[in-house]
């Protein structure tokens, strides 16, 4: 599973930058509730979960993530809001007292890939497939019944570098293999790269999806207009 500490220190700069809309992300989580008990796999350093800190409606969250230099950085973030807790937990190995009303994720551990008229694919931060059923398994089983699976979706990726908000650049490249790809993260300040980290990604067809996701009792929940941020299951 993908590990992000080399990105650590300067993921906040990146991911505002215009990498996410965050106030979009959490307004289509509340599109989809109420939630009264709401679990972010894959929290980073907590932008999604300060947002709904700062609304008067926050519900009870908890936010997990494997990589600890993230986590550290959520705490202090997150310090002042009472309803969001974090935990340190590889989803393979996930073990919470509690079940949840609705998980989601953001480009976390599992998010799709909506590109044109063609079908969504899933992606995976767990290259192996063995441990993606596992893991989504440990998910399934966290999710109290008639509760909500939200996985976000983005845009295809593609080699690109742009100036970020620090004066550095951000870059990225993409790498096919034969179970998804790869992606080479880098940092550059002055021609020189200050950051590089490599995430090896697992794909799944959308019929691939469906199966997995139903053999574990959810259903997807077709959008009208198609236009949220996330794609909906719902658990039987």
């Amino acid at each position: 599973m993908g590990d992000y500490t080399n990105m650590s220190s300067y993921y906040d700069v990146i991911m505002t930058s215009g990498y996410y809309d965050y106030a979009e992300i959490v307004d289509d989580l509340e599109r989809h509730g109420p939630f009264t008990n709401i679990l972010e796999i894959g929290c980073g350093t907590g932008l999604i979960l300060e947002e709904f800190g700062r609304r008067q409606s926050c519900p009870r969250i908890t936010g997990i993530d494997l990589t600890e230099a993230m986590l550290i950085l959520a705490r202090k973030r997150l310090e002042r809001f009472p309803a969001i807790t974090l935990a340190q937990q590889n989803v393979v190995e996930l073990s919470l007292t509690q079940h949840f009303d609705a998980a989601f994720s953001y480009g976390g551990v599992w998010y799709f890939v909506i590109d044109g008229e063609n079908e969504p694919f899933m992606v995976s931060h767990i290259p192996g497939e063995a441990d993606n059923a596992t893991g989504l398994k440990k998910l399934a089983d966290q999710i109290s019944s008639g509760g909500m699976l939200l996985l976000g979706i983005q845009g295809p990726h593609f080699d690109y570098e742009k100036p970020i908000s620090n004066g550095m650049t951000y870059a990225q490249k993409i790498a096919p293999h034969d179970y998804g790809f790869t992606k080479h993260y880098y940092l550059i300040d002055a021609g020189q790269k200050v950051m590089a980290q490599t995430i090896d990604y697992r794909t799944y067809s959308w019929a691939q999806t469906l199966e997995m996701l139903g053999a574990l009792g959810f259903t997807f929940l077709p959008q009208s207009g198609d236009t949220g941020k996330f794609l909906a299951f719902r658990k039987a």
